[in-house]
């Protein structure tokens, strides 16, 4: 019978390991939930990680669906662990499924809500079990998960148009590349071929075009090599804190796309932030789990001074102010929201403004970049095709000379 190597927690949170002789991977799991364990992870001895178990992923999708039913049915007034019951059954995706079986089971002994989502990190982040744990706290779990389910949404929508802002030009200038080396690697040297024959000397151009295809079909490893060794320092530089502080700083800073990540990092943090407050999370707490979701180095950076401003008994608003990172029109909605007592609502209001504006910068890069684009896509063709047909033309007025 084959041996199984897990990894676990008891109820209480408590780590445990060990090894299983059983027929089947499944016949391991039930035995192990029977003693109470919760499995992470679980591979046959001497083998890989069994999928579905430790860093299961779920798609903000799959829990933006999974919390607006969960809301909906603790608001019908059915009870906790039937909702939970229910919602792992009837989930697309076994890995998830699981998850909110094991929470089921955590609830029904016990734990609360909070605790049970706390054990499984991969999949419920710091910001929905702490607006879990305010909803407790204040008897109001459907309308939280209500406002935790809007939240993931908007959250999703925005977070997909600031990627797609950054892949657009990428997969532009990726086209114009390998559209330039497809001609370097193939087209050129059937030219080159044909002026062997031609004798005299080459234009510049032509010299400078067939050196070039030369180069990239006999070093083109070379280039390959670079790639890599680029795209290695630059993630490892960037896992650095002062390399994630450099290169977001210069990110901001960056024509046009730098005013897409600003708007779109101001519209994350006091979208985050606004949902915290609003659903009863302590300013301190929600500072801090804002500061984690910020996206950026520099952004993250100004919110956790802002917090250690708010702890000395000062005010949110000054540290930002002092960062020159967030637009002044954000800080003085901030100052107001603080003096008024409505801060949260203040800061939906300046993420409803600031998601919009993320939509019109989105739009006038694009409308920018196209242009550039067009020009430097039609430069490169254009001038390999010019400097290909300067020797034939040179030709021609030979030719016609002679004659």
């Amino acid at each position: 019978m084959p041996t199984f190597v897990w990894k676990g927690r008891t109820l209480a949170g408590e780590a445990q390991s060990g090894e299983i002789e059983v027929g089947r991977q499944e016949e391991a799991l039930e035995l192990l939930r029977k003693k109470k364990i919760m499995v992470t992870s679980m591979r046959p001895k001497g083998g890989f990680k069994l999928p579905g178990f430790g860093g299961v992923s779920v798609s903000t999708k799959d829990l933006a669906i999974f919390t607006r039913q969960f809301a909906t049915m603790i608001s019908a007034g059915l009870p906790l662990v039937q909702c939970l019951d229910i919602l792992a059954k009837q989930s697309s995706k076994p890995a998830f499924g699981r998850v909110i079986g094991e929470v089921t089971r955590e609830v029904e002994a016990g734990s609360t809500l909070a605790d049970s989502l706390g054990r499984h990190k991969t999949v419920f982040d710091d910001l929905f079990r702490n607006m879990v744990a305010a909803g407790e706290a204040g008897g109001v779990l459907d309308e939280i998960l209500m406002r935790l389910a809007t939240y993931i949404e908007k959250a999703d929508a925005l977070k997909r148009k600031v990627q797609g802002a950054m892949v657009y030009p990428a997969v532009v200038l990726t086209v114009a590349l390998g559209a330039t080396a497809f001609m370097l690697i193939f087209i050129i040297p059937t030219f080159a071929k044909m002026f062997s024959d031609f004798g005299g000397e080459l234009p510049l151009p032509t010299k400078i075009v067939l050196a070039l295809s030369h180069a990239l079909q006999s070093f083109w490893w070379v280039g390959v090599l670079a790639i890599i060794a680029g795209a290695t320092t630059f993630t490892r530089y960037y896992a650095t804190d002062n390399g994630k502080r450099v290169i977001d700083a210069a990110m901001l800073k960056l024509p046009v796309l730098g005013d897409v990540l600003l708007k779109g990092g101001v519209a994350r943090f006091t979208r985050t932030l606004g949902t915290l407050i609003a659903s009863g999370v302590p300013i301190l707490a929600g500072l801090e789990i804002t500061a984690r979701t910020a996206g950026n180095k520099v952004l993250s950076e100004a919110i956790m001074t802002a917090r250690a401003s708010i702890r000395e008994g000062e005010t949110v608003a000054a540290p930002l102010k002092a960062s020159n990172v967030f637009p002044p029109m954000v800080v003085q909605m901030i100052s107001v929201g603080e003096q008024t007592g409505a801060l949260d609502e203040m800061l939906t209001k300046i993420a409803v403004f600031y998601e919009a504006e993320v939509d019109s910068a989105v739009d006038t890069m694009t409308s920018v970049i196209e242009p550039i684009m067009i020009v430097l896509m039609g430069g490169i063709v254009g001038g390999m095709v010019v400097a290909m047909y300067l020797p034939m033309f040179k030709l021609i007025s030979v030719v016609s000379g002679g004659n």
